[in-house]
């Protein structure tokens, strides 16, 4: 699984973010739509009637649970309210550090995640938990922390039978625990970036990893609208959609975010190993195109890719610096492979290896490096120390 950038083993519920391989994917056999003489994919049988995108209808303003801990209770986390950073207020220009895997991290500290949603159960049941690991991350060097909301949507939670007022007041939450974790290191500037996962990451098939959707242009508008519309009131500095497998998902994407032209968002693309030696995401679009696409938009701070390997890294930073100037993001996950049938993780990732790639990653460009699926706080601590980030001492 992703979105927090942690990983879940394949599960009939599986909303993996967190890997590339295709045995996490149960529709592997699925091919790619044919792109249409427009340049966007087919995504469903439903018309995509662009001029009429539903209007969003919000709930009122969600409050702050009671009974929990004293977190919720304090004005410095009360972010229902509070506006998100203006986008002129965010710059990517010179080389910043990211969190790396926030599921698989909660599973190395005993949570429990194989639930149908994922960590937003530790979000809920151990807070003081999630707020452990984005220190931890802080610790190493980390100077944007993601937050752990990935798969959170009015659509994922209506599946288990809670309404929409518990999905958005999960997103809230999740924002509301890493800036606890912020306000421990005031001296230090850190953005707090709202992980926004894809549609498929609600569908709990795996879709994410081939992007085959059944559903309307609409369907993708609304989803994301409804996400962004609770965020764009909280603390978070900016909205990081995560993961995105198609064109058309992107295209959605910004269209869901016309109403808040000030927000900030960056957008990154998946491109799996059948994908990534041919320079596409996951669905098959060139990763130039999309990248274009994306950086296209005014809510637009950064372009790049997210849970893919890193020996694919550097032919894919070449593909994003040719589709736009804006800074480049990449988190890749840890190299390590999953065995399907044996249900485990084979091989190993080496931190010291991965500080060494991400210190070429920033040589050719790249503004923002950080980990994915099973990278660790050590991960972060060797691209902070060839980012020439100090670690706070601990």
């Amino acid at each position: 699984m992703v979105g927090e950038r942690g990983f879940e083993p394949p599960t009939p519920w599986s909303r993996t973010r967190c890997s590339t391989r295709l045995s996490h994917s149960p529709n592997l056999g699925c091919n790619s739509h044919a792109l249409s003489r427009s340049g966007l994919v087919s995504i469903g049988k439903e018309a995509r009637a662009r001029s009429s995108v539903p209007e969003i209808t919000l709930d009122s303003r969600v409050q702050p649970p009671l009974g929990r801990t004293r977190i919720w209770q304090s004005n410095a986390f009360a972010a229902y309210h509070q506006p998100m950073t203006p986008r002129e207020q965010l710059q990517f220009g010179t080389a910043h550090v990211l969190d790396g895997g926030m599921a698989s991290e909660l599973e190395f500290l005993g949570s429990n995640i194989s639930g149908p949603l994922w960590s937003a159960h530790v979000v809920e049941q151990e807070p003081e938990r999630v707020i452990a690991v984005h220190r931890a991350y802080l610790e190493a060097g980390a100077q944007v922390l993601l937050t752990a909301s990935y798969q959170v949507s009015r659509m994922g939670y209506a599946e288990y039978g809670l309404d929409p007022k518990s999905a958005d007041a999960a997103l809230l939450r999740s924002v509301d625990l890493a800036c606890a974790a912020r306000a421990e290191f005031p001296e230090r500037s850190i953005f707090v970036a709202a992980s926004l996962g894809p549609y498929g990451a609600a569908l709990h098939n795996g879709s994410e990893y081939h992007g085959n959707y059944v559903c309307s242009f609409n369907d993708l508008v609304q989803f994301h609208q409804e996400r962004i519309a609770v965020l764009a009131e909280s603390q978070a500095d900016l909205l990081a959609f995560e993961t995105i497998p198609l064109l058309e998902e992107a295209h959605a994407i910004g269209e869901a975010l016309k109403p808040w032209p000030d927000l900030a968002a960056w957008f990154t693309f998946v491109c799996p190993d059948y994908r990534a030696a041919s320079l596409q995401v996951a669905h098959g679009e060139a990763l130039r195109g999309c990248a274009a696409l994306a950086a296209s938009f005014p809510q637009t701070v950064a372009i790049g890719v997210n849970c893919t390997r890193p020996r694919w890294i550097p032919s894919l930073i070449a593909e994003l610096r040719h589709a736009s100037e804006k800074p480049i993001i990449v988190y890749p996950n840890s190299g390590e492979d999953w065995d399907a049938e044996a249900r485990c993780w084979t091989g190993q990732s080496d931190p010291t290896e991965f500080g060494q790639q991400a210190q070429q990653w920033f040589a050719s460009g790249v503004q923002l490096v950080g980990g994915c699926c099973r990278t660790r706080p050590e991960h972060i601590r060797q691209i902070a120390a060839v980012a020439g980030v100090t670690a706070p001492a601990s």
